[in-house]
């Protein structure tokens, strides 16, 4: 099949394991690594209350042992394996570490594993070549969420946010039809999304997360821990910029002294808050806030949200989009523009000094 005639289409699984550590998101887009051509099957992989707990144990550090790197790898397979054929695979491994500040990062997981696994080609390492040109290595779903606002048929500038373990945020102006080009995208985190209220209700309650944003619907922010934290010096800098999962683990000390529930409402309200900080930065008001990832299910966060921006906030199931997949497809995307020898990030997505394809690609044997 063609992609419209600007080249073969081809059917591409992706692969995602973020920092909620909540499992591995599989799924499989038609694309040509210009257009999104058809969505197709999807799976996930959950982690068992142990392998996040071994998971856990390697946040924040540059090396992990093979246990941990045989259950990347494992559990990506399980995934893939719950999938229809596939032509290619992208593969973004376990993000562990993130230092853009000193052109660092971290995943684990091996794409080489997969290639002979599966006897596709698989393109990997995404975040390396970016960086080595001065990116911040991060968000790289950008480029896929412009493709996405073409997809969906928006005319005016749109905004993606994807709440995960830390939250991130696209502007794309659909009306430029290259997403390198200048004024088509802006990208950045937006700042701890899900993380830090998963790692208090982990800690606290031995749960993996506050379902529903129950928890935190039951407690009063407190404002001062909110304001202190937006007194960080990484909402006044200008974007393209990222930040590490545990950036703002002292957040976690500042509610020490708090009930659950106050707790879980005031780091709620600091997720929301930074959104608010980061609509700032956006070159024109978004039509639409699309909201992906984990926090969108969180009803008191998504409340907290739709109160601090002033652009209608939904889900992005409201424009037949799958948020639990979404990161799982834009790596499927990623995969197909390294393969065609198409930028996968750009000046305003990065801060990379020119547009560049990422990936390192893996094939079978012969």
């Amino acid at each position: 099949m063609q992609g419209r005639g600007k080249g073969e289409a081809i059917r591409v699984a992706g692969c995602m394991s973020g920092t909620s550590l909540d499992g591995v998101d599989v799924a499989t887009i038609l694309t040509d690594g210009r257009e999104i051509l058809g969505f197709g099957d999807s799976a996930c992989r959950p982690y068992g209350a142990r392998e996040q707990a071994l998971l856990r144990e390697g946040l924040g550090t540059w090396e992990v042992g093979p246990e941990i790197t045989e259950l990347i790898e494992t559990a990506h397979a399980e995934a893939l394996s719950q999938l229809e054929g596939f032509d290619l695979i992208g593969f973004h491994g376990q993000t562990f570490n993130h230092a853009p500040e000193a052109g660092r990062t971290f995943q684990a997981g091996d794409g080489a594993v997969l290639a002979e696994l599966f006897d596709v080609p698989v393109v990997w390492d995404f975040r390396s070549a970016d960086m080595r040109l001065g990116g911040q290595g991060a968000p790289l779903a950008p480029f896929y969420h412009h493709a996405l606002a073409r997809h969906i048929g928006a005319t005016a500038p749109v905004a993606f946010l994807n709440m995960g373990g830390v939250g991130n945020i696209t502007w794309a102006d659909p009306s430029v039809a290259d997403p390198a080009a200048p004024g088509a995208l802006l990208a950045f985190d937006t700042g701890p999304a899900n993380a830090p209220v998963n790692d208090l209700v982990a800690a606290r309650l031995g749960l993996a997360f506050d379902a529903g944003g129950a928890l935190a619907a039951r407690g009063t922010p407190e404002m001062e821990i909110v304001a202190a934290g937006l007194a960080n010096p990484y909402f006044f800098r200008m974007p393209p910029k990222s930040l590490d999962r545990n950036a703002f683990h002292g957040l976690l000390e500042a509610v020490a002294p708090l009930s659950d529930a106050d707790a879980a409402a005031t780091l709620t309200a600091f997720s929301a808050a930074a959104v608010a900080r980061a609509m700032d930065h956006c070159p024109t008001p978004p039509a639409v806030l699309h909201v992906t990832g984990g926090g969108r299910h969180n009803a008191t966060l998504m409340a907290m949200i739709a109160a601090a921006v002033d652009c209608p906030v939904r889900p992005v199931e409201e424009a037949g989009l799958d948020g639990d997949m979404l990161e799982a497809q834009a790596f499927a995307y990623l995969a197909a523009r390294v393969i065609a020898g198409l930028p996968t990030s750009a000046p305003g997505t990065t801060g990379v000094r020119a547009a560049i394809g990422g990936g390192r690609i893996s094939r079978p044997a012969a």
